[in-house]
Parts: structure tokens; sequence; C-alpha cells
């Protein structure tokens, strides 16, 4: 039984228990979330060596970290891995020496507009090693020597990500895509791991026509890696696909399109937006930030739209400690699992048709159509069959039909079954 206030607590739940761990593109962090999700849904977890090319990327090393801090020249602690994971420049090479401020300084990342919050800084692909801090106690630093100390390694290990493919009555597929390689941040992390969770629940519990590719993976370098491995049976089988990142947030919902905005994917995302929220926020192409700069790159072209609450333009906690759990609630959550469930549903229940001869078939030999011609014989079943195939170029599905000839869906529905009883068209 469908249990929505269940539903969103579990989500919720599920973010608390991952938030403490500190993610990054590589490493035991990702392992470990992909573990404990793996105890919710039956998730495959792939390793690929670091070096490894992907088109023009490589895998980079694998990065970890056990400790770090910043001691002032009387022992105090100023700044503490293990209060916040956000205090590290993610990717940063060990460092046990005494600096002066100056050179501190050159080391350290804050916000001066937001002065109470951490910022999430990290450096993949250039050897460095910096701390982050709230402005404001960044200000209190008096001069003096200072202690660095952080116990990390970057080696060569792998790239971690999660598959879970569900089978339906047809090849064709729908990704769900979402990333898990940031540290504790609630919406613009957790929030998109636990909802595609949950909704990974839903599609293996209900009957369903299509296949699904779900996939938890580092962004970027995580969707280019999988699109590397994967291109050609995605290419081959994707119809629709969805990455779901900051969607936990009580704001609007927020649009992304396609590249040109034309998929079934954006068609379904528009629908379903339109009749839930009408003031969403409609965002272009341009405005991309996420995994959709991968999908739908040239060369991929892959249908693969992305729904939020907040977009990171209008997103104040962004990339900040402010991103923390109070930021997310069970309540958002789970109007996004909603939202995101009937987008899917619209996709899977209202399947499109294509008509299977050129021209209007022989309807009268299949008793679709009066044998004899006389003034109004086109009329009743016979003339919805005939605007029904009027329309059964593959572009549309069901609603489209119902839009656009302004008949009861349930007619229809029974018009559609009779032409494929009599073979006259296919559903795709």
């Amino acid at each position: 039984m469908y249990n929505s206030k269940k539903i969103g607590e579990g989500m919720y739940k599920l973010a608390e228990d991952l938030f403490p761990i500190c993610r990054s593109i590589t490493g035991n962090g990702v392992r470990q979330t992909l573990k404990i999700i793996q105890e919710e849904i039956p998730l495959k977890i792939y390793e690929v060596p670091s070096g490894t090319k992907a088109f023009d990327w490589t895998v980079p090393k694998e990065w970890n970290i056990k400790e770090a801090w910043i001691k002032d020249s009387k022992g105090n602690i100023v700044v503490n891995f293990a209060d916040n994971n956000l205090h590290v420049v993610g990717y940063s090479t060990p460092v046990d020496k005494t600096v002066t401020l100056l050179e501190l300084q050159e080391h350290l990342y804050s916000i001066p507009d937001q002065s109470d919050a951490i910022p999430y800084v990290t450096s993949y692909y250039q050897e460095r090693w910096g701390f982050c801090m709230a402005h404001s106690a960044r200000n209190k630093l008096s001069d003096g020597k200072y202690h660095v100390y952080i116990d990390s390694s970057l080696a060569d290990g792998s790239l971690t990500y999660g598959e879970l493919l569900i089978p339906g009555k047809s090849e064709k597929e729908i990704l769900l895509s979402t990333y898990v390689c940031h540290p504790s941040m609630a919406n613009n992390e957790l929030s998109g791991p636990v909802v595609t969770t949950y909704l990974s629940k839903w599609i293996q519990s209900r009957p369903r026509y299509y296949s699904y590719r779900i996939i938890f993976i580092p962004e970027t370098i995580g969707s280019i890696t999988y699109l590397s491995r994967n291109l050609e049976i995605m290419q081959r089988n994707m119809i629709a696909g969805f990455n779901i990142n900051c969607v936990g947030d009580n704001r609007n919902f927020s649009y992304l399109p396609s590249r040109y905005g034309t998929t079934l994917a954006d068609r379904a995302a528009l629908r379903i937006l339109e009749k839930r929220q009408s003031d969403f926020k409609r965002f272009s192409f341009l405005d991309r930030g996420s995994d959709e700069r991968q999908y739908c790159s040239p060369g991929v072209d892959l249908p693969v739209v992305n729904i939020m609450r907040s977009h990171h333009l209008d997103f104040p906690e962004y990339h900040t400690s402010l991103d923390n759990l109070g930021v997310i609630s069970p309540t958002a959550l789970l109007e996004s699992f909603d939202l995101l469930k009937e987008c899917i549903e619209t996709i899977d229940k209202n399947p499109r048709y294509k008509s299977v001869y050129l021209c209007e078939p022989q309807l009268g030999k299949r008793g679709l159509y009066s044998t004899l011609s006389r003034r109004g014989s086109k009329t009743g079943d016979s003339k919805l069959y005939l605007n029904i195939l009027t329309y059964l170029d593959g572009t549309n599905d069901l609603e489209d039909l119902v839009g656009l000839l302004k008949k009861p869906k349930e007619n229809i529905q029974n018009a559609i079954k009779m032409l494929l009883d009599a073979k006259l068209i296919q559903r795709i």
C-alpha cells in the first residue's frame, strides 16, 4: 500500500544516514554511500581503475582522507576536519608543516558575503592543499605561526559507481541519473540519491512497459566514464531520461530542458509541471550545471532533462555548509518523488503508436468502416479511427491525442485497442 508519509520520512532518514560521510569523485566515501544505498535497492557496484581513458578524460587517482586540522602557535585547533568535512579542500594533498599567517592565507577559502558559511571547494585535476572556513572566523586569525596537517592519500585506485537495471516488457529504457560525489550537503548532494533510491523501489514494485537504467555516479567524470562504457546501448534504447539533483528544499520546482527541449522527457516534464505547479521556473539549456551537460552533448544526444526544486543559480546555500539537513524536509522530498513518479508514469502509461500502412488503410474490410458510401457514412467510430490514424506518426502519445482530437480519453483508448487488434497500428 502506498504510504506517502512513510516514503517522505524514509527518504529523509536515508539522507540523515548519508550526511556525515565525506564523499568526493573517488574514494571510500563513495563506496560507503553506495553500500548504504545497496541495503535499500539491489545496486551493482563497479570500479573503474585510475588511468582509464574516457573520451577526452582520464579517471583520476583515488583520494581518501583521515584527519586534518590547523593549530595556532598555542596549540589551539582553529579549523578541524572532524567538525565539518567541508573544512578541507577536496583532493588536498598531504601536508604537515608550520607556516606563517601570510602563507596560510594563500591556502584558505571563505565567502565574504556569507560570513558564517564554510564553502565547498575542490581541486580534482591539479594537486594542491587547502582549508575552507567561515569568513567571520578567518577574520579573527592573528599573526603568528600555524601548524597545518592533512592526513590524506592520493594514489592509484578507482572510480566507483552504482547501477540498477530493471527490465520491462520492452528493451527501450528510461534513465534516472544522480550523483554521489559531494561531502556533507543535503539538497545539492543527498536529495538526488535518496529520491532516486525510493523511485527505484517504486519502479520495482509495479508492472512496467519500459526498462529502467538507474545510476548513482560521481558528477562529470562519472557520467563521462559511464557513457564511455555504455553509450552504444544507451543511444539504441533510451527514450527518455531524468537527471535528479537539488530536489529536497521547499522552493518552487525548476525545469532545465534537453539541448533543444523537444524530447519525450521534455514533453512529459512540462505536462506534469504545468499541471502541478504552473509557476515553476523555466531555465535554458545555457543554464545547465549538472550531468545533463554530458548526456545532451553533441554526438551523445540523449533525451535527458533536469527537474529540480532550486536551480543552483537560485540556491543561496549552494556549495556551502548552509546546505544542511534543515534545508530539506520529508514533505519536499515527497513532493519531488511524486512529481518525478508522475513524469515516469506519463511516459510508461502513455505509449506512442505508429500507423503500419502508408496512406489510409482500408478499414471497411476489417469491419471498422461502412462498406456502403452515402452521406454521413463517415461518422462515429469510423471517423475517430481515421482521425487517430492521421496523428499516429510516432510523435504523439495518448495524452497528445486527447488534446488534439478533443475526445474523452476512454473513447480514444477503446479506438486504439480496435486499431491494435486489427494490426493497423503498432506501439513504438
